[in-house]
């Protein structure tokens, strides 16, 4: 089979590969080539197509193999597997690349509650120190000064926004963002339904009619249409004979073509469009957690004339006629704790705090806050209280002053951090229990 390949997709990766092994005079080239986009567009099997036309042998590396409970032996694979690449090189005589999957899956920060491990660190440091010098890459415990073979390196990920900064900088990593336009979709969706003989204006029908759907909807199309085929294959031999009849069986089954009629494709593409949207509109998880929020800080809103019957409404209504949970009334040693008071309540955050907050957002920091009970309290067992989307600081003390209000017998404290490096950069307790 014959698979498309996106022109700027082929042209961007052979110019990096090719530059990478050229001795340009006077010229600092890129060892890292980063293809971010949206999930789904086929980043990795159009890198993929590329190398087999350009007959370049690859090493890979997943993302999930960048963390490990042995501290340093993500950053020893990376060394590992890029001189196994060079060794290909001097050995075959041909180009190889080593490519990393995932990178911002395994090395990334997504948010604030995302850890940052001493391996996240080795592996960005290594990356950036093979970059920099990409013919002296050595092995821990062992030095060799004999100069390796220069290796490009290609990573690819969704959002490169979550990688440290220092290692996407211009000079260590080229960025390549890669969205296919409707003529790249038209190849791509022709290739796959390529064996199906659907005709140019069946697959541009098709690619209009699903336009805001990822390259991997229609490879997913073509597997569900043969369904209904293996469907009968089960319903003829029966259930109880499927695992005799496809396990080493001597004569394997041998399933008709399935009907690759427009409609057809059309019919099955709808029906898994409304699985999407099913998935999007439940959303049960995204419901409890803002249920959880919203008694955190003491609020009980109105359900809305479009929300049905739910569970979490009443849990929002029985929160807000009880105690504050976070203070367990049981222990003999901590005082009865007060009703929470109502959103629109607050006290005062205090002039230094109030300092704290306007140099923090003037910095550009975000804020959050943060509390917990007595008993807690001697387990820093902290619980977060509210981040804020504001950077106006009369609106940002107004809300953090009700936060405490919501919490008037706990320790409450005031956070800043970087949402770039999403690294704490202030603690400031602000609220001790009476």
């Amino acid at each position: 089979m014959t698979y498309y390949i996106a022109p700027r997709f082929l042209e961007k990766l052979a110019v990096h590969i090719t530059k990478n092994y050229l001795k340009l005079p006077d010229v600092r080239v890129p060892l890292i080539l980063g293809i971010h986009g949206r999930k789904g567009e086929g980043k990795t099997f159009q890198c993929e197509l590329v190398y087999e036309r350009m007959g370049v042998e690859v090493v890979h590396i997943s993302g999930g193999e960048l963390e490990s409970p042995d501290a340093g032996d993500p950053a020893r694979l990376i060394r590992l597997r890029y001189r196994e690449a060079a060794e290909l090189v001097r050995v075959r005589g041909v180009m190889a690349v080593l490519m990393i999957n995932d990178l911002d899956a395994g090395a990334g920060r997504f948010d604030a509650q995302t850890q940052y491990t001493v391996n996240t660190q080795l592996v960005n440091n290594t990356l950036m120190n093979i970059a920099d010098n990409p013919t002296n890459v050595q092995l821990p415990g062992s030095y060799d000064d004999k100069p390796i073979q220069r290796v490009p390196i290609l990573v690819t990920g969704n959002d490169f926004s979550t990688l440290y900064e220092p290692l996407v900088r211009d000079g260590r990593m080229e960025k390549f963002y890669w969205q296919p336009d409707r003529a790249d979709r038209i190849g791509i969706v022709g290739g796959i339904f390529a064996p199906d003989h659907l005709g140019t204006a069946a697959i541009e029908k098709l690619v209009d009619t699903f336009s805001e759907q990822s390259i991997d909807f229609f490879g997913a199309l073509r597997s569900r249409i043969y369904d209904e085929q293996i469907r009968d294959f089960i319903q003829d031999i029966g259930i109880e004979n499927v695992s005799r009849r496809v396990v080493n069986s001597e004569v394997p089954p041998v399933f008709q073509k399935p009907n690759f009629q427009l409609e057809h494709l059309l019919a099955v593409g709808h029906d898994m469009v409304l699985e999407q949207r099913h998935l999007q509109d439940m959303r049960l998880a995204d419901q409890y957690n803002r249920a959880l929020r919203e008694r955190r800080v003491g609020a009980a809103p109105r359900p809305t004339a479009d929300e049905g019957p739910s569970f979490y409404r009443a849990y929002r209504q029985e929160a807000s006629e009880t105690t504050h949970p976070a203070t367990a009334p049981t222990e003999p040693a901590t005082p009865p704790p007060t009703p929470p008071q109502s959103s629109g309540a607050s006290v005062s955050l205090g002039d230094e705090a109030a300092q704290h907050v306007r140099n923090l957002l003037q910095q550009g920091y975000r804020i959050t806050m943060e509390h917990v009970d007595r008993r807690r309290f001697q387990t820093n067992s902290w619980k977060s209280c509210t981040t804020l989307d504001t950077q106006d600081p009369a609106a940002a003390t107004t809300l953090l002053s009700q936060c405490m209000a919501n919490f008037p017998n706990e320790y409450v404290r005031l956070v800043g951090f970087d949402p770039k490096t999403k690294q704490r950069v202030l603690e400031h307790m602000i609220q001790r229990p009476a």
